[in-house]
């Protein structure tokens, strides 16, 4: 129970890696708030099965896209639970599209999610956080290799990888801790919606993968776990890659 006592806001938790964060953070002892933007089914299910294995959780709906909801997201944070320990910017949405396609409309919802809702989450965080918080962020491998057709999502990472890289300049003085976690490719909804597009990606990736296979969002949160426990005070303004070596 590494993490007794402390509150972690985990958002788009309500499935796949995040809801796997959400759960391993629990087991270590945190309260974890379930944040989801429309799914509150899933979000329930999640609470519940944190609930039924003895951790403590609970669900808060907001749009992290939208400034106002992230600022809400965190007063009603403080409001039920009384402080803010843990953050972790795992919500994400992602289109396929070349330079030539996507449009303006879809470059913006993906920024807004992946980018400005994770900077006033950081936002909030430094002004809520206390010292020794922890501040982590979901990234992508694919910032590194460059996908075609994955422009808009893979500059929207590459920016929140920077902004971790600025926080953890402001913070450390505070011993607060900021990191990215460069996720390889991992079996999720997100991943199988691609898949559904263009199912030659799949053997692709694995071929690029050394372990031959794709990860899983357990193995994601076990490094979620490390980054928010005390062991792993001395690292920040880290990209930490975690995809079995895939290149």
């Amino acid at each position: 129970m590494t993490l007794a006592g402390k509150v972690a806001i985990v958002t788009g938790a309500s499935r796949g890696i995040g809801r796997a964060i959400a759960e391993r953070l629990a087991r270590d002892g945190a309260t974890v708030v379930v944040n989801y933007a429309r799914s509150r089914a899933e979000a329930a299910a999640v609470v519940e099965a944190i609930t039924a294995a003895g951790g403590r959780a609970l669900a808060v709906a907001a749009d992290v896209g939208q400034v106002a909801e992230v600022e809400r997201l965190f007063r009603e944070t403080r409001e039920r639970c009384g402080r803010v320990d843990i953050l972790v910017n795992n919500a994400a949405v992602a289109i396929r599209g070349s330079f030539a396609e996507t449009t303006e409309e879809e470059f913006e919802r993906v920024f807004a999610v992946n980018a400005r809702g994770p900077f006033f989450a950081m936002r909030e965080a430094a002004r809520a956080l206390p010292d020794g918080g922890r501040v982590i962020n979901i990234s992508s491998g694919a910032t590194t290799v460059g996908f075609p057709l994955q422009g808009v999502y893979c500059a929207s990472k590459a920016a929140l990888e920077q902004m971790t890289l600025v926080l953890a300049n402001e913070l450390g003085p505070r011993g607060i801790t900021a990191n990215a976690i460069l996720v390889g490719p991992t079996r999720t909804t997100m991943l199988d919606g691609l898949l559904a597009e263009a199912p030659q990606f799949e053997a692709m990736v694995v071929a690029r993968t050394p372990m031959g296979r794709l990860g899983t969002p357990a193995e994601i949160a076990d490094v979620v776990g490390f980054l928010a426990s005390d062991d792993a005070r001395w690292v920040t303004g880290q990209s930490i890659r975690v995809d079995g070596g895939a290149r």
